[in-house]
């Protein structure tokens, strides 16, 4: 059964400025919108509210500042989740217009290579515990601290948590999101545990399944399978396709399998 999905919505590239919907035809205005004394005095009641939302010690070098509506978020704060958290707040203010989120991470500081290195590790293991590790197939890649997130997941839950994990990374800059989730069909959850059987089922690979963090990854799509994942031989990876094309209901099979130190892998 596929993982019930999340019914919450993730916002990871923080724009310069956020503007909340408004209607198309109602101009942005505060009760009376003739009288600059009420616009200062809801900028003060959204200050009050959205600094005492704030009071904690990880937002402790964050500002606020507010004028017309317009919340200013500048300072400082130690992870990318944290001030992701802090425009979620303020956006969830009443008479919020829209917010521009200038604040900065100051947190640990990590050369592309290794904060790449920590989060492939990290994601290898993201979802074990929810058994559709296997059919997650997400790949990392960092320029100046700023992670792209790519590749498959099996449903929107699983991409969730691996944006999470990132965003919770120090030495994240910004999180880019470019998961694609497979879509839900029965059909194809129905495929992928044909697969995995048909591979991990051959003598010769069952050894991919010792360690949850490092399977051959399978993705489903409308009947046509992509296999990822790193394994030690040539013969192995043409083994793990020659598996799934036999596979009962597969249409076609993309091996994008990786061996063992031959300079790829799952990133």
């Amino acid at each position: 059964m596929r993982v019930a999905e999340l019914g919450i919505r993730l916002a990871v590239t923080l724009s310069a400025l956020t503007v909340l919907p408004v209607m198309p035809h109602l101009p942005i205005a505060f009760a009376n919108p003739t009288n600059q004394e009420s616009a200062t005095q809801y900028d003060a009641e959204i200050h009050t509210d959205l600094v005492s939302a704030l009071n904690k010690s990880r937002f402790r070098n964050v500002r606020v500042s507010v004028t017309n509506g317009v919340i200013d978020l500048t300072g400082s704060v130690e992870l990318f989740a944290d001030k992701e958290d802090a425009n979620k707040k303020a956006l969830h203010e009443r008479k919020v217009v829209a917010v521009r989120n200038d604040i900065k991470i100051v947190g640990a500081k990590i050369s592309d290579k290794d904060l790449e290195a920590k989060l492939v590790e990290k994601l290898k293991y993201d979802r074990v515990g929810y058994g559709t590790s296997t059919f997650n197939a997400i790949t990392v890649k960092v320029q100046d601290g700023v992670v792209t997130l790519g590749g498959n997941a099996y449903s929107s839950s699983d991409k969730l948590s691996a944006l999470s994990a990132a965003s919770y990374t120090p030495g994240v800059q910004d999180v880019i999101d470019d998961i694609d989730v497979d879509p839900l069909s029965p059909t194809d959850d129905g495929i992928r545990l044909y697969v995995a059987r048909a591979v991990y089922g051959d003598p010769s690979l069952n050894k991919y399944a010792i360690d949850p963090g490092s399977p051959i990854r399978i993705s489903v799509r409308d009947g046509s399978v992509v296999l990822s994942g790193v394994v030690e031989t040539d013969a192995d990876k043409s083994l793990a396709g020659f598996r799934a094309v036999g596979a009962a209901g597969v249409r076609s099979v993309f091996n994008n399998i990786h061996v063992e130190n031959d300079g790829a892998g799952q990133r």
